[in-house]
């Protein structure tokens, strides 16, 4: 009877501990954290839907482990730091995310990092964070993006504008992170190069009038006018008021300026001197693949931080595979599969992946935003495109470097 009892109490012992190792047979559980309402709402439903495809993908072939999938559930983040911060906390602390795509806006992506994951140990992986002060957190190497930062998206936009011959501008930027990370590299960049900046004026999101701000900007004579905001929010405001009272008559944006509602509340006609720029799939066989299918499912594979959501998510999988669903593991397990050594996987080729990993073999992303490899802050270099106005949409005008 005594042999019984401790046989039964070592097998419950036994099967508490295999509770408590990663068992790949189950569902791994990823948050996606994406601003579906404040200034990027318009940009949100392509990011939203780019990241399902990837874990739909590795889903219907084979999941991860022995049966099990990618368990992902979508929160709004609202491009709001506490919101997505209250949002991160409840996807990681109640939930159990093991993972975190997301969130959308660079004030975000610090807040949640230095109060959420970072102390949870959740790898974080943003596709659309871009201010430069995401690469000196104190992450514990468990930060990443598939976007590159903004020092260097502003500083291509300064080099590709006194290319074309503009010498003059005046410059707003919104008064957060996102704004004056790419404000100081652009800033930088147009200066070295013998630019002009007129005039430059931080301004508050969400005020019903500019007017006063562009009147002072309009003083020093650019016609250009530079504005880094998003076109859902300050940005639409600035652009229309500027129109309104005749103050500049050329408009240049970064990718936060990339919204279809600058289009719908203003009209194609009268944005044909309006010029954004914004991060693009690279050309090649990853963005290639990822087009022809995301076109496939009903997406916009050109769409604002398609390419690099989609990496993101597929990248989590790879991953989380490789890590055995081991949360520790995650971080070195997202550099050894974007480190650039072993076998080319293409974008949706999770079989071929899941193979590979099973052999114990290396394998290397390519994916549809481009060759990923990540420095020692988690960072990528990246692609760009200059985008102009066209009917009721942005059409590419040039590629930038």
């Amino acid at each position: 009877m005594k042999k019984k009892i401790l046989a039964s109490l070592a097998a419950l012992t036994l099967g508490g501990m295999l509770t408590n190792v990663p068992v790949m047979a189950q569902n791994a559980k990823v948050a996606y954290l994406v601003g579906i309402t404040g200034p990027i709402a318009g940009l949100a439903p392509t990011m939203v839907q780019s990241m399902k495809f990837a874990a739909e993908q590795v889903n219907t072939q084979g999941g991860i482990g022995k049966g099990g999938k990618i368990d992902y559930s979508v929160y709004d983040s609202g491009c709001n730091p506490q919101l997505a911060t209250d949002a991160a906390t409840k996807a990681v602390n109640i939930n159990g995310a093991i993972g975190m795509v997301g969130p959308s806006c660079s004030g975000e992506v610090i807040a949640v990092a230095n109060s959420v994951t970072v102390p949870a140990g959740v790898l974080l992986i943003t596709s659309s964070g871009t201010s430069p002060k995401i690469s000196t957190l104190d992450d514990k190497d468990l930060v990443f993006r598939t976007v590159p930062s903004d020092d260097y998206q502003g500083r291509a936009l300064a080099r590709t504008l006194k290319a074309h011959g503009t010498d003059k501008v005046a410059m707003t930027y919104l008064n957060n992170d996102y704004g004056l990370g790419l404000a100081e590299a652009f800033s930088d960049e147009f200066k070295k190069l013998g630019g002009t900046i007129t005039a430059s004026r931080a301004h508050e999101d969400k005020k019903p009038s500019y007017r006063s701000d562009l009147a002072e900007l309009a003083k020093g004579g650019a016609d250009t006018l530079v504005i880094f905001a998003y076109g859902n929010s300050s940005g639409l405001t600035i652009v229309r008021q500027a129109m309104e009272n005749g103050f500049f008559k050329n408009f240049i944006g970064a990718d936060g300026m990339r919204d279809e509602s600058v289009i719908k509340a203003l009209g194609d006609e009268n944005l044909k001197n309006y010029l954004v720029s914004a991060p693009v799939g690279a050309t090649g066989a990853g963005f290639e693949k990822f087009s022809k299918e995301f076109k496939a499912a009903g997406g916009d594979p050109n769409g604002t931080f398609a390419a690099t959501s989609y990496d993101a998510s597929f990248l989590m999988a790879l991953a989380i595979e490789k890590a055995g669903g081991d949360k520790a593991k995650l971080s070195k397990a997202l550099r050894e599969v974007g480190s650039g050594q072993g076998e080319a996987i293409l974008p949706g080729e999770w079989a071929k992946a899941k193979q590979l990993i099973a052999e114990g073999k290396p394998l290397h992303y390519l994916g549809a935003s481009g060759d990923l490899h990540f420095d020692e802050h988690g960072d990528v270099a990246g692609n760009y495109a200059l985008y102009k106005v066209s009917g009721n949409a942005f059409v590419e005008v040039e590629k930038i470097k």
